[in-house]
């Protein structure tokens, strides 16, 4: 839950780009939409960089959370709200729901492979 919120803290004060790039593992993947996987954490920040989100407000909180019996991986699942303004500066807002799968990198560290 910590991380989460940490990651959410990060996405508010500095972006998706960087938030999503902090908290991927090397070997990260997400999946958005149609596109198709987005593989490593560098190709993260860059499909995040876009300028479609550089201006939008995230929220979300998990309604769940497993960590392994040795405490290597966890995941989570909860709701989430996009915000932005359209091409016409109106507002606009999508919610859903997220799945992360997180591992523990030898640092202790959390850092999610799925999203």
């Amino acid at each position: 839950m910590k991380t989460e919120a940490a990651f959410r803290d990060l996405l508010k004060a500095k972006g998706p780009a960087v938030a999503f790039w902090t908290y991927a593992a090397p070997d990260a993947v997400i999946k958005r939409d149609n596109d198709p996987l987005i593989k490593g954490r560098h190709n993260i920040r860059n499909y995040y960089a876009r300028p479609a989100f550089r201006k939008v407000n995230v929220d979300w909180k998990p309604d769940f959370v497993e960590v392994s019996a040795d405490g290597t991986m966890a995941y989570t699942y909860g709701k989430f709200i996009w915000r932005y303004n359209d091409k016409e500066g109106k507002p606009q807002s999508y919610t859903g729901v997220f799945h992360t799968v997180w591992r523990r990198m030898s640092d202790g560290k959390w850092k999610y492979v799925w999203d």
